[in-house]
């Protein structure tokens, strides 16, 4: 088979279940510990009732952590990182990072790493650790981020000055497939200091701890293979249920070195002055390493947890190198596990190269940053899938909440109404340290670029949400582990039918029915919550507390009102229309084949205009959400004695509105008659709802028909805000709240106390939402996506003749398509290198004016993809590794490239931008530019 299709062919495989090419995986999180899962505590303190400090010494329950590790998909047997440099306290065999109590921004992880490389099945992996030589900073950072305040910057480990004179290792891990079964690994090791340095290196192998729970089954073995030369560990299970999933497994060393054994077990006498059961615990290598503690590791060689011991001298600027493969027992590598070691390595490096030149158009490999900045975000998209073991029921049973107890004797606990949830699953996250367990809006944003790249797994995930056993009976799709039942904004729908697309013109044009069908049957389940759960009075008006937004109002939209009352909310509103608009695009699709699905056509049609008519009714109550004289929708506050007041506060609640709009080729009412008729019919009884929407009736090009909530008049207003420089449109994207609030923060004043909204463009200044989100200033990718596709289909119905100036107040017009490219550029720019200073001095903007990024050749190619952005400089700002929605950079790369006004304006535009997204390059992309 040729190199072009080896990955392409690999997944056809992975899918059709002929090889489980997938079994093995970056599964592993980087943080288990303080998660809601581990949480045994009487109060719900996750983050201090299982710490950092205990996480080397205490086996974990649902779940397990590593470095730059891998696990199969059922996390049974892991394999990781474990260094030690000689000078730190503990052995570094997980990142650190600051509790949420402990950050003056919340919690933060203090490591530098970077995800490199991947392909969709794993068939090759590149992954980087910056290690320091001097003892790691553990106290210090605690200590001096402990100090400041909301309004200082955090602390973060190049302010410790550790990585002076370049005194750290690289640490590169690369993992490559020979087989299903057969995972190479090649650890290389660089010295970036100016003198000689030493390194233990310990790959480590463990069974995740399951035989400590009740029920659990019988206990795994690791156990040297005697008379094996190089050193090798078999990894075993003895119980049945676990064989099921995974056989017996070799771990080959390219070198004779010492092999450490202890148990994944914990060390009840270090933390709570206990009895172990046995000599040999979790801790026991690292007690070994940096304590030469000799009696902590199992002198027969056995256990639950092995290392290989590599003590490597590097010199100054030199390199050592480990190799080791793990393969299945059956699989043959042992006889000379390395014979066909390099040659397996370079030809999936090879195939790497050209399974990307699928997705990169020709003009972005003509720029070999931004081709590195697409490729580096999906990597970090595949290499963010995680392990996720939740069995709810059994969860709350151990918690004293159990559902076969009486109500009165039930602890209240987290998602006490959620005992139905069983997760065990691959799942995709928004970063495996801040965020290691999923949040269901996040996974939809990320399955747009992941459906670049692997289409299939991306059906999986938007399947996963929509399963009995994370669909809420009552309809709810589950938001999150700290509160399952908080309320994320309704995309699903959009994503599923971007995904629709996507995965169309894969398949020939012919779409996957069965797919749409389902989620289709799952979403009529999720719309109807939000109608009888949202809608308080029955007026198409809807809440929903946060919606994901945090801080952005005057008030917590989760908690009550300090006014009384209830607030109707411009974004739940509009994010309702959203929904009903991608479930009436879901439904004409499915009529198209199956005639049944015309009345939902309908449903949804008569939904989307009852819902955005109450946005902005007929008349000027002052009560509607639509301002007439700002040209902007705002909040809508109800007091208990039945006034109203608009709340207003210029944010993305009234932008979210542009993103209401549905465009459909001419031919569909002509294919769907009866609801044409019908939907005439609807309107002459109805002509208060065409007042001030835009309705199907007027063509616009090609014949194209458009659904919106705003008409033209509306939408010009909006954009002349939207496009000014000095309230949304930033040199790096959208602001989620209006710089004008900078100098005219809103104040709402009630009972003696003043309620303040100004303009925040980077860390948060108050502890709302655990003080690590700021949406009062900042830029966030996944609003800005959102906003960037909708001015794409508006440009399609509008065309050349819609021109709007941009930057408002510049003089220069744009048609919609120029406009979404610059703000798409603009977003781009965030991760360019030479975008971050006006001298052209190769910093890019989301590492600020970090000198070490921008200079050094081993820190600048690297990209990382934070949560948000600052408003005005555009350094990166929260979860640092988020590359989860941030990943949509890498569709909005691809689209700019390729989406032309010709290919907009054609009829059948849809289709024909899918087909040219489809296959966009023709010859080989370009290695990743990052160093190593």
């Amino acid at each position: 088979m040729g190199t072009e299709a080896a990955e392409q062919h690999r997944l056809e495989e992975a899918q059709a279940k002929r090889a489980a090419w997938k079994k093995w995986g970056p599964y592993l999180s980087e943080r288990q510990w303080g998660t809601v899962r581990e949480d045994y505590s009487d109060n719900g303190d996750a983050w201090n009732y299982f710490t950092h400090d205990q996480a080397r010494s205490r086996a974990y329950r649902w779940g397990e952590d590593g470095l730059g590790g891998i696990s199969d998909d059922h996390q049974v047997l892991c394999f990781a990182l474990a260094l030690w440099n000689g000078r730190d306290p503990i052995l570094k065999e997980r990142a650190f990072g600051l509790a949420n109590s402990e950050g003056n921004h919340g919690e933060d992880v203090k490591e530098y790493y970077f995800y490199l490389d991947s392909t969709p099945t794993h068939s090759y992996m590149k992954y980087l650790y910056k290690y320091p030589q001097a003892a790691y900073p553990y106290q210090d950072l605690v200590a001096t981020n402990r100090s400041r305040g909301k309004q200082e910057p955090e602390y973060e480990l190049l302010d410790t000055g550790v990585f002076d004179d370049n005194r750290y290792f690289d640490v590169f891990v690369e993992y490559a497939k020979a087989a299903p079964d057969d995972i190479l690994v090649r650890i290389t090791v660089f010295n970036r200091g100016p003198e000689a340095a030493s390194l233990d290196l310990l790959p480590t192998l463990w069974f995740r701890n399951t035989w400590s729970q009740p029920g659990g089954g019988s206990k795994p073995v690791l156990e040297r293979v005697d008379g094996a030369a190089p050193a090798t560990v078999r990894a075993r299970h003895t119980d049945p249920l676990f064989l099921e999933s995974l056989g017996a497994y070799e771990l080959h060393c390219d070198a004779d070195v010492p092999l450490l054994f202890t148990e994944n077990e914990t060390n009840n006498a270090r933390l709570f002055a206990g009895d172990n059961a046995s000599a040999w615990v979790k801790d026991g290598i690292h007690e070994f390493i940096v304590h030469g503690n000799t009696e902590a590791v199992n002198p027969e060689q056995r256990g639950t947890k092995a290392a290989a011991h590599y003590r490597l001298d590097v010199g100054p600027g030199q390199s050592r190198q480990a190799r080791l493969r793990l393969a299945a027992s059956e699989s043959g590598a042992a006889v000379q596990p390395f014979k066909d070691f390099d040659a397996v390595f370079a030809a999936r490096v090879k195939e790497a190269d050209a399974f990307y030149a699928a997705v990169t158009p020709p003009a972005v490999r003509d720029d070999p940053d931004r081709a590195n900045v697409m490729r580096q975000a999906l990597a970090g998209m595949l290499w963010t899938k995680q392990y996720f073991y939740y069995d709810l029921d059994l969860w709350l049973d151990e918690h004293g909440a159990g559902s076969q107890l009486p109500q009165s004797e039930r602890r209240r606990v987290r998602n006490l109404e959620w005992g139905h949830m069983f997760n065990d699953d691959i799942i995709s996250m928004p970063d495996k340290w801040e965020y290691p367990w999923y949040a269901a809006w996040d996974l939809a944003f990320h399955m747009i670029p992941l459906g670049m790249v692997d289409p299939d797994f991306a059906k999986q995930q938007l399947d996963l949400m929509l399963r009995n056993d994370y669909l809420h009976p009552n309809g709810q799709l589950p938001a999150y582990e700290w509160n399952f039942g908080d309320v994320n904004p309704p995309v699903h729908a959009w994503a599923t039918m971007q995904l629709y697309l996507i995965d169309k013109e894969r398949r020939g044009g012919r779409g996957d029915i069965e797919f749409l069908k389902y989620a289709f049957s799952k979403l009529l389940v999720n719309f109807t919550w939000w109608v009888n759960r949202k809608d308080r009075t029955g007026a198409n008006v809807f809440e929903g507390g946060f919606l994901g937004l945090d801080n952005i109002g005057v008030f917590d939209r989760s908690s009550a009102l300090p006014t009384g009352g209830y607030l109707d909310q411009a974004d739940g509103t509009a994010w309702m229309v959203f929904f009903s608009q991608q479930m009436l695009r879901i439904a004409v699709e499915l009529a198209l084949e199956e005639p049944l699905y015309e009345e939902f056509v309908e449903k949804f049609f008569q939904h989307t205009l009852f819902i955005a008519g109450a946005m902005d009714r007929v008349g000027d109550r002052h009560d509607e959400m639509w301002d007439e004289e700002d040209g902007f929708f705002y909040d809508v506050l109800r007091l208990p004695d039945g006034s109203a007041t608009r709340l207003k506060v210029r944010s993305i609640v009234g932008l979210l509105p542009l993103a209401g709009v549905a465009v459909f080729e001419e031919d569909i009412l002509a294919k769907l008659p009866k609801f044409g008729e019908r939907a005439r019919q609807f309107l002459a009884r109805h002509p208060e709802l065409s007042a001030n929407m835009h309705l199907p009736q007027e063509p616009g090009v090609a014949n194209r028909r458009m659904l919106a909530i705003v008409d033209e008049r509306k939408l010009r207003r909006i954009l002349a805000r939207m496009l000014d420089e000095s309230e949304f449109f930033s040199p790096h994207g959208l602001r989620a709240l209006s710089r004008s609030h900078l100098e005219h923060p809103y104040v709402f004043e009630h009972a003696g106390q003043s309620y303040r909204v100004g303009y925040v463009p980077g860390d948060s200044d108050s502890g709302m939402f655990g003080g690590n989100s700021n949406w009062r200033g900042p830029v966030w990718m996944p609003i800005n996506f959102l906003l960037y596709t909708s001015l794409l289909r508006l440009y399609a119905y509008f065309g050349e003749d819609f021109k709007v100036e941009c930057p408002t107040g510049s003089g220069q017009m744009m048609t919609l398509l120029e406009v979404a490219r610059e703000l798409g550029e603009r977003l781009s720019r965030l991760f360019l290198r030479g975008a971050g200073d006006g001298d052209g001095g190769g910093g890019r903007p989301a590492y600020g004016a970090d000198t070490r990024f921008r200079d050094d050749p081993h820190w600048r190619e690297l990209v990382q993809f934070h949560e948000y952005f600052h408003g005005d400089t555009g350094a990166g700002i929260g979860a640092s590794h988020q590359t989860g929605w941030t990943g949509c950079v890498a569709r909005i790369i691809q689209v700019n490239a390729v989406l032309t006004k010709d290919l907009l304006l054609m009829p059948g535009a849809e289709a024909a931008a899918a087909r040219a997204l489809h296959g966009v390059a023709k010859e080989p992309a370009p290695r990743s530019t990052a160093p190593g």
